[in-house]
């Protein structure tokens, strides 16, 4: 098993089953995935061994438990704990060459979208391992850290209007675009959604839809904490909108935010009941898992895990930093998976309601930092991503993995 040296967190500057909807293949409600780790630093690790199409990676027992070491408030840690409904077994590689795979979103015939974040190149892959370059989106900038082409959302009315969202990083701020989509190559860049900062780090960057027809972003606080509790900002927010890039009906401040007080918000999920799940990079204590409501305030930089203030909102769960540093989240029969990165494990998180049961991790330190996971539509099973050769791992380019899991 491999180790890792502790990597340093940057400190603050100055001062959801992912629903597809109508169009895409039946499901249970699903996942979102997201930006970088929000932490600096590159320690030393061997880039994962490269292993063919289908060839399955049997799990040891070290790989398949470890109970988190939840810290913090105690209430946060008395939730039910449902029994399990299944478990992930063995990693099957669906896909090797990738370099930074960072967004991924489903077609209707079964087949994936994936994003490269440094390429900006956009990619069709079949459950079969086929991989083909559909394109790349133009605009797309890195920033030495964690920006670039970030999050990719088929629309749920793809097919009849094929459109392609993606959220990346531009010249001037981040932003979320749209794209048509032939079945063979992207073209009619249009941007939707822009003024939303970016920095070196702290970029947010997923998309998706939710059961409820609507685009959701999450938004980094861009390493300037106040604008997350600036309801007037784009940034430190998760955000909902229509399809066409205005604010959605309903949403609580008559603008784009849906919630805020977020310091680094990923991935984003929906359990089977409609609920929202996302998971959050923190500072140097806590990563948190949250349940997101309209108009909540989830505390950020007053609050780094659970906390007294009136009027901000604890997480479900919460995480020492080591263990976790959230990129994706997504919702499988019963339960929420979390991809880490600086944990470099699987976590799962069984939910019931509006309770967040006894969290469990999978294939730590086996595989290296996992970026995103998703359930693949129709199945009980999932896709996990590495980004090993991103700045804060040691892989080379084209070291990245797409993996299945199926739950048993």
């Amino acid at each position: 098993m491999r180790t890792r040296p502790a990597r340093r967190r940057t400190t603050s500057t100055a001062a959801v089953a992912a629903a597809l909807a109508a169009g895409l293949l039946a499901s249970a409600p699903g996942t979102g995935r997201a930006a970088g780790t929000g932490h600096v630093a590159s320690p030393s690790r061997t880039a994962a061994t490269g292993h063919t199409v289908g060839t399955s990676h049997p799990a040891a027992p070290s790989h398949l438990a470890g109970t988190s070491h939840l810290a913090g408030p105690s209430h946060i840690t008395g939730s039910p704990d449902p029994a399990l409904a299944s478990e992930p077994g063995s990693l099957k590689t669906v896909s090797s060459g990738w370099s930074i795979p960072w967004g991924l979103s489903w077609l209707p015939d079964g087949s994936a979208l994936l994003t490269e974040r440094d390429t900006f190149k956009v990619y069709t892959l079949t459950q079969d391992g086929t991989k083909r370059q559909i394109g790349e989106v133009p605009n797309v900038v890195t920033t030495g850290g964690e920006g670039g082409l970030l999050s990719i959302a088929v629309s749920p009315s793809w097919k009849s209007d094929h459109y392609v969202y993606v959220m990346h990083t531009a010249a001037d701020g981040n932003r979320i675009a749209r794209m048509t989509f032939d079945g063979s190559a992207l073209s009619d860049y249009k941007v939707l959604v822009d003024g939303i900062k970016k920095s070196t780090y702290h970029n947010g960057g997923r998309i998706k839809f939710g059961p409820d027809g609507y685009l959701y972003a999450t938004t980094g606080d861009a390493q300037s904490p106040d604008l997350a509790q600036d309801k007037t900002s784009l940034n430190g927010k998760i955000l909902r909108m229509t399809p066409d890039g205005t604010p959605a009906p309903g949403n609580p401040f008559d603008s784009l935010v849906y919630s805020y007080g977020h310091r680094n918000p990923q991935g984003i999920t929906w359990d089977a009941e409609g609920r929202l799940w996302e998971g959050e990079l923190g500072n140097n204590k806590y990563d948190e898992l949250n349940l997101i409501e309209p108009g909540k305030n989830y505390g950020w930089p007053t609050c780094e895990g659970g906390c007294s203030t009136t009027g901000m909102t604890d997480p479900k769960r919460q995480w020492p930093v080591a263990e976790a540093s959230p990129s994706a989240v997504a919702y499988a029969d019963g339960a929420i998976y979390m991809a880490a990165l600086r944990g470099e494990r699987l976590w799962r998180i069984p939910v019931a309601g509006t309770s967040a049961g006894t969290p469990k991790a999978y294939y730590t330190n086996h595989y290296g930092r996992l970026r995103t996971v998703e359930s693949v539509p129709g199945t009980k099973s999932l896709w996990l991503t590495t980004t090993n050769a991103d700045n804060n791992g040691d892989g080379e380019a084209g070291s990245d993995k797409v993996f299945q899991i199926d739950l048993a």
